[in-house]
């Protein structure tokens, strides 16, 4: 899964010319973040899973974007594959093994590497049924600016990442169902209040 958990720090690298005197605070919108991941089923075809109702918080910096930070968290209760049969094997004894109400992932940015405008590698911390790794997110800014519905200043980006499921704990079945989990996260902050 693609660190899904902690792209918005990537949004540090917002542009240059709106500059702020303090860092500014972002709180992810759960309705509109989630977590997409996909891998190889048997070489046959090409699974998806989705992970919906992300939280967390973005800290902006836009005088020194390399200060920015994000933190985040995956409830895996929110976790949907393309059957519900499936649902129940990854919460199963094969994978998580755990309740699926309680189980969560976490990301936390140890670092913001800008690169132009608009996009930025956060390296961060990982968690994932119990194991923490370090893993780097592509993160690009899609926008930044008032919402127009809310008017509510927010912003919202896109992140990817890979990550080996046997890495986690997580590998039953490799390779014959592939190790290599691609993550793709979208994430919609608005300003703290």
């Amino acid at each position: 899964m693609k660190s899904v958990f902690v792209p918005a720090a990537a949004l540090a690298l917002f542009s240059a010319g709106a500059a702020m005197a303090a860092p500014v605070q972002y709180d992810f919108d759960p309705a509109h973040s989630q977590v997409v991941f996909e891998y190889s089923h048997l070489g046959f075809s090409n699974s998806t899973g989705i992970v919906n109702g992300l939280t967390g918080k973005l800290v902006l910096d836009a005088e020194n974007p390399a200060n920015s930070s994000v933190e985040a968290t995956i409830p895996l209760s929110g976790l949907h594959m393309i059957a519900p049969e499936l649902d129940e094997h990854i919460f199963g004894k094969d994978f998580l093994n755990t309740d699926k109400s309680g189980a969560v992932a976490t990301f936390k940015s140890t670092k913001v590497e800008p690169d132009g405008d608009k996009e930025a590698k956060v390296t961060g911390d990982f968690t994932l049924n119990g194991v923490t790794k370090q893993i780097v997110l592509d993160v690009d800014l899609n926008k930044l600016g008032a919402h127009p519905m809310s008017g509510k200043e927010s912003a919202g980006f896109d992140a990817e990442t890979e990550i080996k499921r046997s890495e986690f704990n997580l590998g039953q079945f490799a390779p014959a169902v592939e190790d290599e989990v691609e993550i793709n996260i979208t994430v919609e902050a608005v300003k703290a209040e």
